[in-house]
C-alpha cells in the first residue's frame, strides 16, 4: 500500500519539490537518470553521421568484379564493377531528433514535463533515493543548449525542407534547395558536444550548461533567483 501511495505521488509531482512553490526544484537524481536515458539518441546520430562520412558511398550489385589488368598512376589495380551510388535517406533520424527536441522542451514546464516519457521513468527509479533539490532555470539553460544543437542536426538531415521555409519566408532564394549548405563538421561537432555533456550529468553529475548559467549570473547577463532564499532550512 506505501509503495502504491508513493508511486502515485510520483505520478502526481513527477520530480518537482513541490508544484505550488514560485521557485520551481526538481530532483537531481531524477535529472541524472533521465540524461543517462536519453544520450541512447546522440549515440544513434553519432553513428549515423560516422556511416555517411566515413562509410563507403556505393553499393557493388554485380555479381562478379573483372580485373582490367591495368593500373593508375599510383599502381592501384582497376576493376570493372557493377556498382550504385548510396542515397541517404534520413527520415528516421529525423523522427528521432523530433523526439528529443520535445523532451527537451517538455522538460522547462511544470505543465509539459507530465507528458514527457523519460521524467516519469527518472522520477520512478530515483523514488527509492535520497532526492537532490536543485532549481530547474538552469537546467532550463542547459536544456536550451541542448535544443539548439537538436535543431542544428534537424536542419543538416533536411536542408531542403529548411531552405524552402526560409526561402518562402524571406521571398527570396537565400539558400540552396538542391544541396546542403551546412559543413558536415558543424552536426558532428553538435552530437559530440551533447554526448559531452550528457555523460557528465550523468556519470560525473555535472551539468555544464548550469555553470555556463551560474558564470553569466555572475557577470550580470542573467538573473537568478536567490537559491538560499528558496532553499531554507531550520535545522
Amino acid at each position: 500500500m506505501a509503495r502504491l501511495d508513493q508511486n502515485q505521488s510520483v505520478f502526481r509531482h513527477l520530480w518537482f519539490r513541490d508544484l505550488a512553490e514560485s521557485s520551481v526544484f526538481i530532483n537531481d537524481v531524477a535529472v541524472r537518470i533521465r540524461a543517462g536515458i536519453l544520450l541512447v539518441i546522440p549515440l544513434y546520430m553519432a553513428f549515423t553521421l560516422f556511416d555517411v562520412v566515413s562509410g563507403s558511398h556505393w553499393f557493388v550489385t554485380g555479381a562478379y568484379i573483372e580485373d582490367t589488368f591495368d593500373t593508375d598512376f599510383d599502381g592501384r589495380i582497376l576493376y570493372h564493377v557493377e556498382a550504385i551510388k548510396r542515397t541517404f535517406e534520413y527520415s528516421k533520424q529525423t523522427y528521432v531528433l523530433f523526439y528529443a527536441l520535445f523532451e527537451m522542451l517538455s522538460g522547462m514546464f511544470k505543465m509539459t514535463s507530465h507528458f514527457s516519457p523519460t521524467i516519469l521513468i527518472g522520477s520512478l527509479l530515483a523514488r527509492n533515493t535520497k532526492p537532490v533539490w536543485k532549481p530547474l532555470q538552469p537546467k532550463r539553460f542547459a536544456w536550451s543548449i541542448g535544443t539548439a544543437l537538436i535543431a542544428t542536426c534537424i536542419v543538416f538531415f533536411n536542408p531542403d525542407t529548411f531552405a524552402t521555409w526560409v526561402n518562402r519566408l524571406s521571398a527570396h532564394e537565400l539558400l540552396p534547395t538542391t544541396a546542403n549548405y551546412m559543413s558536415r563538421w558543424v552536426p558532428m561537432v553538435s552530437v559530440w558536444v551533447c554526448i559531452g555533456f550528457m555523460w557528465m550529468e550523468t556519470v560525473l553529475g555535472v551539468c555544464v550548461g548550469c555553470q555556463i548559467h551560474a558564470l553569466l549570473v555572475r557577470l550580470g547577463v542573467l538573473k537568478d533567483d536567490c537559491y538560499a532564499c528558496n532553499n531554507l532550512t531550520w535545522d
